[in-house]
């Protein structure tokens, strides 16, 4: 999430996006899952906005030039921002009335359609896409009109691919150019991956259920020279997306290595861009399938960077170390929103991390998890999830396995604790909400904060592993 103020910025581009159909899940449920992959040092402060009828009627954006009139009345919803930035950089989460966003993923339009409708210096940039939306709508489909809307208005000033999810569909957005987008709804059956990259292929404009895109989208890609109706169907992806030599290490891999691990029977060629837009797993691709996902990073190959201690491997893995966090974000749609909206989260690396939940009805998070800045401290929830991970990667092969032992325990743990206290829940929910609502902020509380002493203990057994280990390589004993 490159922003106009971090030009000079050199970290690299960042993200994987995995969406999976409420067919293809295994319980019915729908998820959209990204990884959010910058900068090790941008601590994520965990919040929760409350409705109001009051809010600010002007956004004005801190990280950005951008700026827009805003409705008074506002939503109340969760967001995962950088430390500095509460009011934008929102990145993921879900509204009071149970709609969902991931906002964004980086994406990159061809310098050609660019010389044709290019970024505004001043339009919508990523870091404000999530504040300026999930507020204001009351379903996927909304939210995709409501962003597209402003694209149109005001321009966009970098590439961003942005994702909504409800109770009943999930939506993806790919923005083109300055002024012009297109948004799929996610097929029941399908699951779809994309790494940094424009995915998109077909559009039909008269298929109103499954497809909405810029009104000339289509014509303005014939007229500039984009598109050629006498070579075949209009692809989006051919007339507007970027596709070059650094796509083939950076996004193609991770597209081949998930598709590979969802769907071993493809026969995809990781050299070529071929890859299906839209693809059917060969068994459910449930949370603990998404978890295992994010985790990706060419396990146990010759690509496997951190096997091999090799941080110059081409292939770009899944899971980096730079991640900030990583987030599932599930509907159930057979349950109260408040229950039934979760938004699972790992803070840092995912493959060092521990995915914990967030529900939709919760009214704060413990303190630590709201506090925090770029330099490590004791207190704050992320840096001390990423000392863990930190302190795994000086050694990897050594250290990784008890990482990774212990926070698959406290997922199983977790995961059976959610279905002893769902169960209680839904039997006082109706009878006695307000009972419901504090039980569901103490269980909230009592799990994040047990994760908390969980990566503490954690921190300590790696460090003692590390005086123990160098205390071997520097004994100078014999005397």
């Amino acid at each position: 999430m490159k922003t106009n103020k971090e030009k000079n910025h050199k970290l690299p581009s960042e993200c994987t996006t995995i969406i999976v159909g409420q067919e293809m899940t295994g319980d019915g449920s729908l998820i959209y899952g990204r990884s959010e992959d910058y900068d090790a040092m941008r601590c994520k402060n965990w919040l929760v906005f409350k409705d109001t009828d009051n809010g600010p009627e002007e956004f004005v954006a801190e990280d950005s030039p951008f700026r827009c009139p805003l409705p008074k009345k506002a939503m109340g919803y969760t967001a995962l921002p950088d430390y500095q930035y509460h009011h934008e950089w929102g990145s993921a989460g879900f509204n009071s009335a149970g709609v969902g966003e991931s906002s964004t993923e980086t994406i990159f339009s061809s310098e050609k359609a660019l010389k044709f409708d290019p970024y505004v210096e001043n339009g919508l940039s990523e870091n404000c896409t999530y504040n300026i939306v999930l507020p204001y709508i009351h379903s996927a489909r909304e939210g995709v009109e409501r962003l597209g809307k402003l694209i149109e208005q005001y321009g966009s000033a970098e590439g961003f691919g942005i994702g909504f999810i409800d109770d009943k569909e999930i939506w993806y957005l790919e923005n083109a150019c300055g002024h012009r987008w297109m948004a799929c709804r996610m097929p029941k059956d399908k699951y779809f991956v994309t790494g940094n990259q424009s995915r998109f292929r077909h559009y039909d404009p008269n298929d109103k259920e499954n497809y909405m895109a810029s009104a000339d989208l289509i014509e303005f890609a014939e007229r500039n020279g984009l598109y050629d109706p006498s070579k075949g169907e209009f692809d989006f992806h051919e007339a507007y997306a970027k596709d070059d030599i650094n796509d083939t290490t950076y996004n193609y891999p991770r597209v081949w290595g998930l598709q590979g691990l969802f769907s071993p029977k493809l026969k995809n060629d990781v050299t070529r861009n071929t890859f299906p837009v839209f693809a059917e797993a060969e068994k459910p691709i449930g949370i603990n399938a998404l978890r295992n996902a994010f985790r990706f990073h060419y396990d146990n190959t010759d690509h496997d960077p951190y096997l091999h201690n090799n941080g110059k491997e081409p292939w770009r893995p899944v899971s980096i170390f730079r991640t900030t966090q990583t987030h599932l974000l599930q509907v159930r749609p057979w349950l109260p929103k408040e229950i039934g909206c979760i938004t699972y989260v790992a803070n840092g690396m995912a493959d060092l991390g521990v995915f914990l939940p967030i529900y939709q009805g919760i009214r704060s998070f413990p303190e630590p998890y709201t506090i925090g800045n770029s330099h490590c401290d004791s207190r704050s929830a992320y840096w001390r999830f990423r000392k863990v991970m930190t302190l795994g990667m000086t050694n990897y092969n050594a250290y990784a396995p008890v990482i990774k032992e212990t926070y698959a325990r406290l997922e199983a743990e977790n995961d059976q604790r959610q279905k002893e206290f769902e169960e209680c829940y839904l039997g006082i929910c109706k009878s006695r909400p307000m009972e419901a609502m504090d039980m569901l902020q103490q269980f909230s509380d009592q799990i994040l904060n047990h994760a908390l002493q969980v990566a503490d203990d954690l921190a300590d057994e790696l460090f003692t592993r590390m005086t123990a280990d160098i205390q071997k390589e520097y004994l100078f004993h014999g005397a």
